[in-house]
């Protein structure tokens, strides 16, 4: 399925030189090429837009406000000659920033960034509060939240255990940290999130879970460690 996407710059060259990446990105469909922001939010009201490479400095209302005016706004790549605008940028939860000029290589480690995030998103919208969806080896596994015991992560992998299985997915777990409940889940190391009803006692930095699997805590997320002994002590109090 192709990202559609609209290109909204004042300057021609920026646009002749965006419009070329994404004709030679097979996963994009570009939907049309706006001058201003005017122009981009009439868009808005009759297309569909999944992506928007957007210029940060044009005249009469800038990328920025623009996109801060908009109350659900596409995914955002911005581009700008000024690297001054980047932390502002990223503070509207923007992709990526892509400062001109820019390389083919650059544009298209934007556009995966943009992709991961709508495949995100759209599997979001696929699941509801008691299961996720998990692609392992060709299949796709309805996983329900109350079977998993914990996940791991290995590299750009994870292993999520689930009683008598564990099933390995191509994922990030801070991919996978966004989509678990988190009245349900803690991550507790910058490898491990564990579902807290399987908890079977705390020791030290160490967490037995009901599968005797012992997991460390790490460092930064004993803050995460405290939470869970505080909900703990208030479900069963002593």
């Amino acid at each position: 399925m192709k990202i559609n996407c609209i290109v909204v710059d004042d300057e021609p060259l920026s646009q002749d030189v965006l419009k070329k990446f994404i004709g030679e990105t097979p996963g994009l469909e570009l939907t049309a090429v706006c001058s201003n922001a005017f122009e981009a939010n009439d868009l808005l009201q009759t297309e569909l837009v999944q992506l928007f490479f957007l210029d940060i400095n044009m005249p009469g209302l800038s990328g920025i406000r623009f996109i801060r005016t908009i109350v659900d706004p596409p995914l955002v790549v911005f581009t700008t000659a000024y690297p001054e605008y980047a932390v502002e940028g990223f503070e509207v939860d923007a992709v990526d920033f892509l400062l001109k000029p820019f390389s083919y290589e650059r544009f298209l480690k934007a556009v995966n960034k943009a992709a991961e995030k709508l495949n995100l998103k759209m599997r979001k919208s696929m699941e509801n509060d008691d299961f996720t969806l998990l692609k392992s080896d060709k299949k796709i596994y309805k996983v329900n939240f109350s079977d998993i015991i914990y996940i791991e992560s290995y590299g750009d992998y994870l292993k999520v255990y689930v009683p008598e299985k564990c099933i390995v997915v191509h994922e990030k777990i801070g991919n996978m940290e966004e989509r678990l409940p988190v009245e349900k889940f803690m991550r507790i190391h910058k490898s491990y999130i564990i579902a807290t009803d399987k908890i079977k006692f705390i020791e030290g930095n160490q967490v037995n879970m009901t599968t005797n699997v012992v997991i460390p805590v790490g460092k930064s997320f004993r803050e995460n460690m405290q939470r869970i002994l505080k909900n703990m002590e208030r479900k069963n109090p002593v």
